[in-house]
């Protein structure tokens, strides 16, 4: 008679405990809470509901990776820098900002409509606020209808294409542009124009904008590299910042100077980053946050 490879669970247990201090640290790190943003346990579906792709979309540990790459995008809009250079504080707050800015995700994703319109609402009271003028004698505005278009558009197109190369099931090409639809809804709810509704129409608005990456731009690419973190994370945010590079179009990496050769991407980088990304997935399990919109919506 064989005996049980674990018989007294102490393996099982050790796995729990791991898993448990991993997950606290990257939910900590990304989101300023152990557990992460919190939703309404009662209350409406939200504005996307449990059978939208947002949901299964935003729920990966992908996202982290599409992140990065969407503010590294964004640096190359000579006004959408301007206003982050000099109204953001980015450079002795960055995690407050991650945290914002996923707090936000998760309450227009999960959160009940109400949660969703007062996320929106916090965001356009800072906006009104963020207008100057830039280095090269443009004005802005951060409620520029244009400026919100490519802010908007650039993270979408991030969240997606990090989901479809590292995400951990396929997302076919109706289903991408039904990510785009559903993601126009907090595009309209910003007043931002254009606002592409499929995956065609997503590229040509990206490709509307002419790239210029400006020395304020280059030197938030530069910080965005190294960032303040303990020394213990600094592994996985290296594998995180490189897959993020790496997904950029070419000519964003060039702009940037930070550029992933072509063999390193597929051989390199991808296979490291599918195998961190695998291993802190298993480390997360379910979000906490997934869990009680979806306790939320099956109540209903």
């Amino acid at each position: 008679m064989e005996l049980p490879v674990d018989p007294f669970g102490v393996v099982d247990g050790i796995g729990a405990r791991l898993r448990g201090v991993v997950a606290q640290a990257v939910r900590g790190r990304a989101t300023g809470d152990a557990l992460g943003p919190q939703v309404a346990a009662h209350g409406d579906a939200g504005w996307f509901g449990a059978d939208s792709v947002a949901w299964r979309v935003h729920a990966d540990l992908s996202t982290l990776i599409g992140g990065l790459r969407a503010l590294l995008y964004q640096t190359l809009h000579p006004l959408a820098m301007a206003g982050v250079a000099q109204h953001s504080d980015y450079r002795h707050d960055p995690w407050g900002r991650l945290h914002r800015t996923s707090a936000f995700i998760v309450a227009t994703t999960y959160g009940t409509s109400d949660e969703a319109h007062a996320a929106v609402e916090r965001v356009k009271q800072v906006h009104r606020k963020v207008r100057g003028i830039a280095p090269d004698g443009r004005p802005y505005s951060a409620d520029d209808a244009v400026l919100l278009a490519w802010v908007h558009a650039t993270e979408i197109d991030s969240f997606l294409a990090a989901y479809r190369r590292y995400g951990p099931t396929p997302l076919s090409d109706a289903e991408a542009d039904r990510y785009v639809a559903e993601m126009a809804v907090v595009a309209h709810a910003f007043g931002a124009d254009p606002v592409p509704c499929t995956t065609a129409e997503l590229t040509a608005v990206l490709a509307s904008y002419e790239l210029d990456a400006t020395a304020d731009a280059r030197a938030a690419a530069r910080f965005l590299m190294i960032p303040p973190m303990p020394l213990r994370v600094r592994p996985f945010y290296a594998v995180v910042a490189a897959a993020a590079i790496e997904l950029l179009p070419l000519a964003a990496q060039l702009e940037l100077g930070l550029v992933i050769p072509p063999l390193l991407g597929p051989l390199g980088v991808r296979p490291t980053t599918r195998g961190v990304v695998n291993a802190v997935r298993w480390s997360l399990g379910e979000s906490p946050t997934l869990a009680t919109a979806r306790r939320r919506s099956d109540r209903r």
